[in-house]
Order: C-alpha cells, then structure tokens, then sequence
C-alpha cells in the first residue's frame, strides 16, 4: 500500500520535470566545459532530443532509468503495476522509433542513461562521450584520397621534396 494519499502522489509526480533534470544538467555542464556547443530540446527534431550538436549532426538523450526502463535499474510499482508496464514499454517504443527517424534524418544519436552519471561512473561517462562525438566528427569529415600514387623509378632520379643545392 501506498504510503502517500492519491492526492499527494499526483502531486508528487505532477512535479517532476522533463527539462533540465539533474543528469542533463551534468551532461551539460560536462560538454560545454569541455568546448562543445549545443541547442536544447530543438522542435524540429523527432522526440525533441535535450542536446542537439548540429557540428557533430549527433542528438543526444538524457534519459531517466526508472521513466525509461533501463533494463537492471528500474523497478516497477506495486500499485498500479498495469499501469506502469505499459506506460513504460510505450516509452521505449516511442524512443526506438524517434532515434529511427533521426538516423534516416542523417543524425547520429546518443543515449546517456542516469545511473551512467552517478559520481562513481560520471567522468569515465563524460570522457566516453567526448571519444565518440570527436569519433563521429572525424568519420564524418574524413577525405577519401585512395592509396598513394606510385612513383616511377627512373635511375637516382626520384621526386624529391628538397634537393641538395
């Protein structure tokens, strides 16, 4: 049984935010200490992601483990567990079929879960996901020249850079 009236406990889930939670605020701090540059929550986007970095065409999601149901860290309620499974699972659902819609969009997508940014496991977090966007810059501005054009072999008379005067 619930410890709270239904009142209060309407109360209490009516106050929780979708907007610059504690574990976005992180990530945030994080990036931008680090030199990178972002928009939030752009309405332009599928799921309208809480960080957009359009230099790096990546999206990220800071999602809750409980709201999002991280496998191994959520548990659902006991009360109204019918409830809770299918409100759950239509966010999962929901999730899948934005990060699909960006990826045909051209955007990469990058989902950062809460208990990832405990105090234990959040600069190893943050360092991850610093790796991956300079990864994903890299691939995505990376110039395909082929092999190297093969020199023809004339005698001593290569090609040289500089020549002796």
């Amino acid at each position: 049984m619930d410890k709270l009236s239904a009142e209060q406990r309407h109360k209490n889930m009516a106050a929780i935010r979708s907007k610059d939670t504690k574990p976005e605020m992180i990530v945030r701090r994080g990036l931008w200490m680090r030199g990178f540059r972002y928009r939030l929550n752009s309405p332009k986007l599928p799921g309208h992601p809480d960080l957009v970095l359009r230099k790096y065409r990546t999206c990220i999601f800071v999602n809750g483990c409980f709201w999002h149901g991280h496998e191994g860290c959520y548990k659902i309620p006991k009360t109204n567990r019918e409830f809770w499974v299918a409100k759950i699972r239509r966010n999962q659902e929901r999730d899948v079929e934005e990060q699909k819609r960006l990826a045909e969009m051209g955007w990469h997508c990058i989902t950062i879960w809460e208990c990832e940014l405990k105090p234990s496991k959040r600069e190893e977090t943050l360092k991850s996901l610093v790796f991956t966007l300079n990864k994903i810059w890299l691939d995505d501005h990376r110039v395909n020249t082929g092999a190297y054009p093969q020199l023809e072999e004339e005698g001593e008379n290569y090609l040289k850079a500089a020549e002796e005067c």
